[in-house]
């Protein structure tokens, strides 16, 4: 026998057209083209689509796309109390992992249990693409951790904090965009 709660029709979401880009405003399942998604650019952190928008959160699991240029990065160097997994697409990044360095490159994929350190840093000529997801379960669970070398590549903080907004205060705000049309990475 099927449980009730798998009888029943979930109903397609509505798309709109945002500042970002396109994204969902109602519930339900949707199909969105990456290109046309919502992006956004930060100087500092280089162009994440995140996909969800004002309206329309995902509970359960939250992804990204991040394209980041050479030093640019996913974030601050932290850890938090959900696990996250990082999916190198294409080029080059570093991953500091528990104060460590470690070379990624296309499909390498990197997990992080809940309370892992870490931030991803791209490295080498060429954009680096990487699909991010992360659980929800904690939210605002997040710790930034002054870390040595993480200081070098210029993304931790000087002192531990609990708070993002204090974390990316010295930091740019992101403006709504897609990468760059001479680094974007798709067609």
């Amino acid at each position: 026998m099927v449980p009730d709660r798998y009888r029943g029709r979930v109903n397609e979401a509505r798309l709109e057209d945002t500042t970002y880009g396109r994204g969902p405003v109602s519930d339900g399942w949707f199909v969105v083209n990456v290109r046309d998604a919502a992006w956004m650019h930060s100087p500092k952190f280089g162009s994440a689509c995140v996909i969800e928008t004002d309206q329309v959160s995902f509970p359960q699991v939250g992804y990204t796309i991040a394209v980041l240029g050479e030093g640019g990065s996913s974030g601050l160097y932290h850890r938090e109390d959900d696990q996250e997994d990082f999916l190198v697409l294409s080029g080059e990044c570093i991953a500091i992992v528990e104060g460590e360095e470690r070379r990624l490159r296309a499909w390498d994929l990197l997990h992080c249990p809940a309370g892992t350190e870490h931030v991803v840093v791209g490295a080498g000529p060429d954009p680096c693409v990487v699909f991010m997801a992360g659980a929800r379960q904690h939210r605002g669970s997040t710790v930034y951790l002054r870390n040595e070398v993480a200081l070098r590549h210029g993304v931790s903080v000087e002192t531990d904090t609990d708070s993002g907004q204090v974390a990316y205060a010295p930091f740019p705000g992101w403006e709504p965009g897609a990468p760059e049309s001479s680094r974007r990475p798709f067609a």
